[in-house]
């Protein structure tokens, strides 16, 4: 049965509040424009660590600037709460490593499965590390990204470290729209594929074959 990750989320932010605590999350984030309503929304809620931990990220240029753009909206964002910013290592060769044998696939398959694991699982490291209170990711606010698989993976992660997963699907209630509006409020530079140097090829492709 399909779950509704929202109404989980705010459950759990409804808890808290009633026992007036303010939990801290680690947030593994995929880039600023995806980042900027999770952060807006969850700031009122949680004391948060923005975790950018992104190897999948192609070419290295592509990768220093959607840094410099995420640091640059934790630094201008109003929030409630702290928001508090940490690069995780690029590690490029561990991302081809992950999905070898699945680079001919089309974007929202295995090898994007697999690349939210490698992230996830970085990031439910430093949370046990830091011992914040929960770990999540944006990812699920695009309108691309499996929810029910994020939160599938989450979750095994939660168990494995001992983390609480904070299950979410920020695309819900105009989440990603929000993020569009946000984007456009703050002037942010808006990629126009995922990441890796697959998604980019799948996209050129597509753009070019518009263009005909």
């Amino acid at each position: 049965m399909k779950q509704n990750y929202q109404k989980i989320l705010e459950e759990t932010i409804r808890e808290n509040r009633q026992k007036q605590f303010v939990p801290t999350l680690l947030l593994h984030s995929c880039c600023a424009p995806c980042s900027s309503y999770c952060l807006e929304y969850l700031s009122q809620y949680f004391s948060i660590i923005v975790f950018y931990y992104n190897p999948n990220i192609y070419p290295q240029e592509e990768y220093k600037k959607r840094v410099e753009e995420q640091r640059h909206l934790i630094e201008r964002l109003p929030a409630k709460h702290p928001i508090s910013f940490v690069e995780g290592a690029f590690e490029e060769q561990r991302f081809y490593d992950t999905v070898r044998g699945h680079e001919q696939e089309k974007e929202g398959g295995e090898r994007c499965y697999l690349c939210y694991e490698l992230r996830l699982k970085e990031a439910a490291k430093l949370a046990r590390q830091m011992e914040t209170d929960y770990f999540t990711t944006t990812l699920s606010i695009s309108p691309l990204k499996n929810a029910e698989k994020l939160n599938e993976i989450g979750d095994r992660l939660s168990e494995e470290y001992g983390i609480r997963y904070l299950n979410s699907d920020f695309k819900k209630k105009n989440g990603y729209k929000r993020s569009v509006e946000l984007s456009e409020e703050y002037g942010m530079y808006r990629q126009y594929y995922c990441g890796c140097v697959f998604s980019k090829k799948q996209r050129d492709e597509e753009i070019a074959a518009k263009n005909k």
